[in-house]
């Protein structure tokens, strides 16, 4: 993605911001925008920043310009065009976050409502001494690393929003897929996969409210079926991508 900055000093604020309305209906219509934003100077009121974000400077320039949305979006803010001082693209940086506002409104991560990376230790402790007793997974796991259920406990507590050691310490995806290419994995081993861990989060106390498990579930669903079809023969899954980060989807937590 890019940013593209616009920088306008207006006569007539009003008619300006009333041209951008009608504009804005063309950039919510573009595939190639991703979101917008007007904002107006407090000291100067005469100053407005538009900020838009695109798929990237080409599909801005040669998509979205070229396409059919343009002409009515040009249309609406053209006795303005003069009034601008910078139009310009800029690329986005890793250096970004919210703040302590937006983190005080925030539901807790489902890391925090699980309860940190002890809750995970348990989990994997408790999930790991299963698989090895069982006759159908534990096969997959007969030579594992002491360590393996700890590496896991790590890999769960950053995708549920906590602490990224997975990828800091460990590699991040391509170590987590590694250990799946190749494997062969039955949808039989998946499932008691997903089977055994449900059952160990029961044991361990992992929260049982509706929205935690759902999300919880949906995870390991998406994540079990993942591994899956990244192990069977043949298979070319992306050798470089992050660390997923799941959330609460459509339920954040409850509380009375």
């Amino acid at each position: 993605m890019i940013v593209e900055y616009l920088r306008y000093r207006v006569a007539d604020g009003a008619a300006f911001e009333a041209a951008y309305a009608r504009a804005a209906a063309s950039l919510a219509a573009a595939l190639e925008c991703v979101d917008y934003e007007l904002a107006r100077c407090a000291e100067e009121p005469a100053v407005y920043i538009l900020r838009i974000t695109w798929t990237s400077a080409e599909d801005h320039l040669a998509g979205f310009r070229r396409g059919e949305h343009f002409p009515a979006f040009f249309a609406a803010i053209r006795p303005f065009v003069g009034d601008i001082e910078e139009m310009r693209h800029y690329e986005i940086t890793d250096v970004r976050g919210a703040g302590g506002a937006a983190r005080a409104d925030a539901p807790p991560t489902m890391y925090e409502w699980a309860g940190g990376t002890a809750a995970f230790d348990r989990l994997t402790e408790d999930f790991y001494a299963r698989v090895r007793k069982d006759d159908v997974v534990g096969p997959l796991f007969a030579h594992m690393d002491p360590s393996h259920p700890h590496y896991v406990a790590l890999w769960l507590a950053e995708v549920f929003g906590g602490p990224t050691a997975y990828t800091d310490e460990r590699g991040g995806y391509p170590r987590m897929l590694g250990q799946h290419l190749g494997k062969g994995i039955t949808e039989a081993q998946r499932r008691r996969w997903a089977s055994l861990l449900m059952d160990a989060a029961d044991a361990v106390g992992l929260p049982a409210d509706p929205e935690f498990r759902a999300a919880f579930a949906g995870y390991i669903e998406w994540g079990t079926r993942i591994a899956l079809a990244n192990s069977q023969p043949g298979a070319t899954p992306p050798q470089d991508a992050p660390t997923p980060r799941w959330g609460w989807g459509v339920a954040p937590p409850y509380e009375s």
